[in-house]
């Protein structure tokens, strides 16, 4: 017998769980499979509509008393950078970019590792093992590639970012970099070099992740000049961060159906997205 994928995605709810940016609170995900012919369009329809990629999953925070988590994008045209990007750009000015297909490495395995030990040390990937790890990488049904950063004079690969091509963007679905070597502000550069991979491949947005205001790890997005969230259903940009302050409230939320109802699925006549 044969059997076909429903031709409209089906979502579900995750159970309630403790957040991990904001104490005292639940978290909660809204979220549907990324599989099959349309894996691309759907992502890049979702993506505009504040979704994220997990390997072949995309999601979208739901939780039932919060609306702290916003997605974020840069606004590519309109990027300038802070003075201390531009002293990121300098220290960085040796590394060398390299873009190839969604393959994990054990030299990137092991970046990876000095990473969390000295960054998330109590974090959920804490425990990742090399299997884990590829399966984050190599686990993409949509145009995903690995960037890599290595140091010109040694050859030594000191970060790394894996990031899918959208319709309308990059979207940066988790990085990491040598931790050893604060000064040179890793983390500041990759974004900073996406925004020109974004550029010379005129694409509008940078997508970041979630921003979360009152989360110390997830401030430094609203450091970036021309970011937009999505919030109340539609982008908008950040002229000042304090006036996306944390919500939480049993009436912030809409119900999961209404939700899932207002989700505008994709034209699947939407064209291919631009090579990178």
């Amino acid at each position: 017998m044969r059997h076909t994928l429903p031709i409209a995605p089906q979502f579900y709810v995750t159970a309630p769980q403790p957040c991990p940016y904001l104490p005292g609170r639940m978290e909660r995900k809204l979220f549907t499979a990324l599989q099959g012919e349309g894996a691309q369009r759907l992502n890049d329809g979702l993506s505009k509509q504040g979704f994220r990629r997990s390997q072949n999953v995309l999601y979208r925070p739901s939780c039932a008393d919060c609306a702290a988590c916003l997605s974020a994008r840069i606004n590519v045209a309109e990027f300038v950078p802070s003075k201390s990007q531009r002293r990121a750009l300098r220290h960085n000015a040796h590394l060398r970019r390299r873009v190839t297909s969604p393959w994990a490495t054990e030299t990137q395995y092991a970046l990876f590792r000095r990473y969390l030990a000295s960054r998330h040390a109590n974090g959920g990937m804490a425990d990742m093992d090399t299997f884990e790890f590829a399966a984050m990488v190599e686990e993409t049904p949509i145009r995903t590639r690995v960037v890599e950063y290595t140091d010109s004079n040694t050859g030594e690969l000191v970060a790394v970012c894996l990031t899918d091509i959208l319709d309308d963007g990059v979207s940066m679905v988790y990085s990491f970099y040598e931790p050893e070597n604060q000064q040179a502000s890793l983390g500041s550069y990759i974004i900073v070099d996406h925004v020109n991979v974004a550029r010379e491949n005129d694409l509008p947005y940078v997508y970041l992740g979630y921003w979360v205001p009152g989360s110390p790890k997830m401030d430094y997005k609203s450091r970036y000049a021309a970011l937009e969230v999505f919030a109340d259903n539609r982008w908008q940009k950040v002229r000042d961060p304090s006036d996306f302050r944390a919500q939480a409230h049993p009436l912030v939320n809409d119900p999961i159906s209404e939700q899932v109802a207002n989700i505008a699925l994709p034209d699947c006549r939407a064209p291919r997205p631009k090579s990178v």
